[in-house]
């Protein structure tokens, strides 16, 4: 039966009910909020029941990319894998279960195997190359005590996986027993981050980056880049994020991040900018960076690697770029030139608007719940 929510069966949905486990609590991480978060409303339009259990609570969201804390972290772990036994007596009454990233963030693949035995289906959403291990500055026994045998055995058994590249797409394809995955970008509301920006240069430039803890090394690589930019031309940078920043002889902006002022902190900026290392882990990115700021109408400069290439057409709707040099190239002719900044950032809002929104979107992950549910 055809309805007006997008042609699918909701009558065959009605009721049907989505355990969703995750690391972060609602609506304050980028990879969730960006990602599945926002179709929440979607699904449930359908007649999707959903219950949402994070492996993190409030408390321990708020320490976690800080240093030390120990024992608050060691209480919040200990919390969490209560959660987790909760959540294992109640996995069977829902029709689906959908894990993004892990069960449990530590140890062995335990939680993993014991939520995919006890699920009808389980969908299984992969964002980064779990798949290899990641340094961490602020917590390096994580590194030691991740598994990777964690994501390798939900991508293996799960009914359906969700990747963030193309690139992990083909590794997962490879390894899932029913050679069933999907590809499916980051992607924003484009009704609420919406173009604010005169495209002139009456008032200082701002080049701006957004992120957290974890992806600060990606700004670092930057450091040399915008200390010589100040030497040729007047700018500020803004950098939203949850940790402090400093750049001696750079005009220095920082902002905490939160979600009541996040539209209008992107808003501020002229230049948004996406650096990324050559690494495996990047080439499991999804580019949300990227997306952010060109939803924004905002002309982008961004690594020429990963996922990457397939959101920004070099000189159309973006700036992409390989070297340190042509980073200052970059910056340098945006910074001075209004007009470039407007044709780039028009034709970026384009680009998402039509690819990248949630309109755009939704009804890849209905069809995939709605196959599911069918099944």
């Amino acid at each position: 039966m055809k309805t007006e929510t997008g042609g699918l069966e909701t009558l065959e949905a009605k009721g049907r009910r989505i355990l969703v486990l995750c690391p972060f609590p609602q609506n304050v991480a980028a990879g969730q909020r960006l990602k599945y978060e926002q179709y929440f409303p979607d699904w449930r339009e359908r007649g999707y029941r959903i219950t949402v259990s994070p492996y993190m609570d409030t408390a321990m969201w708020d320490i976690v990319y800080e240093r030390g804390h120990l024992l608050g972290k060691a209480a919040g772990v200990l919390r969490g894998h209560l959660r987790r036994i909760r959540d294992l007596f109640r996995v069977g009454r829902h029709d689906i279960v959908y894990v993004f990233m892990w069960v449990t963030p530590l140890g062995t693949s335990l939680f993993e195997r014991l939520v995919r035995t006890f699920s009808r289906k389980l969908i299984y959403d992969i964002e980064d190359n779990l798949l290899i291990k990641k340094s961490n500055a602020i917590n390096p026994i994580k590194r030691y005590l991740a598994s990777v045998s964690k994501p390798a055995y939900l991508i293996r058994t799960a009914d359906h996986v969700i990747t963030s590249s193309p690139f992990l797409n083909d590794i997962c394809l490879e390894t899932n027993a029913r050679k069933s995955c999907t590809y499916i970008s980051s992607s924003v509301d484009t009704r609420r981050f919406v173009p604010d920006n005169p495209y002139s240069n009456d008032r200082r430039v701002t080049i701006g980056w957004t992120g957290t803890f974890s992806t600060r090394p990606y700004l670092d690589l930057l450091r040399g880049v915008f200390q010589e930019l100040a030497r040729r031309c007047d700018f500020r940078l803004r950098v939203i994020g949850n940790f402090d920043y400093e750049l001696p002889g750079v005009d220095l902006e920082v902002i905490r991040w939160t979600e009541a002022n996040e539209v209008e902190d992107l808003q501020g900026i002229d230049i948004g900018v996406y650096p990324l290392p050559e690494d495996e882990w990047v080439m499991g990115k999804s580019g949300l960076k990227a997306i952010q700021y060109m939803a924004f109408g905002l002309p982008t400069v961004a690594t020429n690697l990963g996922t990457t290439p397939r959101i920004i057409t070099h000189m159309q709707n973006g700036w992409l770029v390989n070297s340190p040099g042509e980073w200052l190239e970059a910056l340098e002719a945006l910074v001075r030139d209004a007009p470039l900044r407007r044709r780039l950032g028009e034709a970026a809002r384009k680009t998402i608007v039509e690819r990248h929104s949630v309109d755009a979107i939704k009804q890849i992950y209905a069809n995939i719940l709605t196959s599911l549910s069918a099944a």
